[in-house]
């Protein structure tokens, strides 16, 4: 049997028992990964298997948990949530302004990163209102997904199709005299609204801040900040290291260890911050980067890719809702990068037969495989981020929990990015 279909089986196999066993999915992963390496589906050059790990994302999100984990110890987390919870009548309008907080936090940084940062207020304002935390926590996950590809610094997948088609960060608001990702992204995102409105329609419990947390530190706060204005100027740095992110997190993570130790003479300190830090959800990562390099090097994105250009044929419309849903659907299950990296070139040589300019279909593109990734627990990394963070709670989300909040949130966001995307591109 071909190497191809090898990997192909291996892949929906993983998937089925991630489904059917959530608690398993690391085995699974891991299992299919060594697999791969074991039967040359990856190659086993040790070199190369660790070049494969997106070292950027394992550094950034285990910096910001260590970032994060002072964040909570401070109890600023606790103080914001008492000012949320004055803002709003009740818990319904608190899931969806914490949600839109978040969406717009991510507009400008990673999207795990931002999980990691809004999360915990999450989780305390759903302790002292006294509700399970999971709506809350999916719906701050998947607006972060959302709202991501609005700038040109929000997502991995922007900074690449920026790189791509040499777009500064401006050209993601306006364009050749255009509305740009920007505002097809916040359009999607006032689209859920409703959709959160309904869905959390139950959610009537009046709620009140009935006390006053003294915030104990403000570094860690400060923190955050300076990690979300490091990695935007780092965005308009020409050049940078691959890792750059990473490091930021890293770095920024080192000095809350040592301002805390300085201020508190607390060794025990040092040692909760590091294992605060949630393993499973970083090996998960990295094991997933390594399947998903395989099922790459045997051309299974690349054959996946070809199929949506050529059902398309010349008709543009056809094309580009091939390209907007199909990206939708395929990255539900894989991650969104490498296919990402795949379709840019392809589409490119498309638009270059058709003598178009090709910007609808770079949008529809980044439409597409950005929100796709909300379908489920696993098509996202800020999704994973968020249910880990549950599992740590105490609280299992499993994919029919999760799909019943991704799905309509997919189909609103992007159906109204690829009605924006159409009529201001076409």
């Amino acid at each position: 049997m071909p190497l191809q279909s090898i990997a192909l089986i291996l892949f929906i196999l993983m998937y089925v028992v991630m489904i059917v066993k959530q608690e398993w999915r690391l085995y699974a992963i891991w299992a299919v990964a060594l697999l791969f390496v074991g039967l040359g589906i990856l190659q086993r050059n040790p070199l190369y298997l660790l070049s494969v790990i997106n070292w950027n994302v394992i550094m950034m999100i285990g910096g910001t948990m260590v970032i994060v984990y002072y964040f909570i110890e401070s109890k600023m987390p606790n103080r914001l949530a008492e000012i949320i919870l004055d803002k709003c009548s009740n818990v319904m309008w608190v899931i969806i302004l914490m949600s839109l907080f978040a969406g717009s936090v991510s507009a400008f940084i990673d999207n795990v990163a931002t999980v990691l940062m809004i999360a915990p207020v999450g989780l305390a304002i759903c302790k002292k209102i006294k509700i399970s935390p999971i709506p809350m926590l999916l719906s701050i996950a998947v607006s972060s997904n959302l709202q991501g590809a609005a700038t040109l610094v929000g997502d991995t997948t922007s900074i690449m199709l920026g790189g791509y088609a040499k777009m500064n960060f401006m050209e993601f608001f306006f364009m050749k005299g255009r509305p740009g990702m920007f505002f097809s992204v916040e359009l999607g995102a006032m689209a859920t609204v409703p959709i959160m409105m309904f869905l959390f329609r139950k959610f009537r419990q009046p709620v009140e801040a009935t006390e006053k947390t003294e915030v104990e530190g403000y570094f860690p706060s400060i923190a955050l900040i300076g990690v979300v204005v490091s990695l935007i100027v780092a965005s308009f740095i020409p050049n940078t290291p691959g890792i750059i992110n990473g490091l930021i997190c890293c770095v920024i993570a080192v000095i809350c260890m040592a301002v805390d130790f300085h201020v508190k003479k607390m060794p025990e300190n040092l040692k909760k911050s590091l294992l605060s830090v949630d393993r499973e959800t970083l090996l998960i990562l990295m094991g997933l980067f390594l399947v998903i390099q395989g099922i790459t090097d045997v051309g299974l994105i690349d054959l996946a890719a070809e199929s949506i250009v050529k059902m398309g044929g010349n008709n543009l419309f056809l094309l580009y809702s091939i390209i907007v849903w199909g990206s939708v659907i395929f990255s539900a299950f894989i991650d969104n990068i490498p296919y990402v990296a795949t379709m840019l070139p392809i589409i490119t040589g498309i638009c270059q037969l058709l003598q178009i300019e090709p910007y609808l279909l770079y949008f529809g593109l980044l439409t597409g495989a950005t929100l796709g990734g909300n379908i489920t627990p696993i098509g996202a990394s800020a999704n994973i981020t968020a249910v880990g963070m549950l599992k740590q709670e105490g609280y299992n989300v499993g994919f029919g929990e999760f799909m019943k909040i991704g799905i309509p949130f997919t189909l609103a966001a992007a159906g109204t990015g690829y009605l924006f995307v159409w009529f201001i591109w076409r």
